[in-house]
């Protein structure tokens, strides 16, 4: 009779049992990466240095994105610029082999 709870409201966060924190509920955290030019103070990204661009192309010949491979903002754009012009080179293909040869 001090403090009666209403049957609507939702138990409190830890009546749940949850965790707080970046991890969420479940406590899945990982790591940031950590951008590779940063890391390795790359100051120009080449355009005719393929090896290392295809690191950051998926199997499919689309550019990866920030979130999968971990560069950061600035040398992502620089990333993308230097892959396309590698690509009107035909340094790098646009598409996908398989794509290429048996269409769609």
């Amino acid at each position: 009779m001090a403090e009666e709870r209403q049957f609507n409201a939702p138990p409190d966060r830890s009546e749940r049992g949850e965790r707080r924190g970046p991890g969420g509920p479940r406590g899945r955290f990982q790591r940031r990466r950590v951008c590779a030019f940063c890391a390795d103070k790359v100051e120009k990204i080449d355009y005719k240095d393929v090896n290392t661009l295809r690191r950051f192309i998926s199997d499919q010949g689309s550019i990866d994105s920030r979130r999968r491979t971990g560069t950061c903002a600035r040398h992502q754009r620089r990333l993308t610029l230097a892959i396309k012009r590698a690509r009107y080179l035909a340094l790098l293909p646009y598409t996908a082999e398989h794509v290429r040869r048996f269409g769609s």
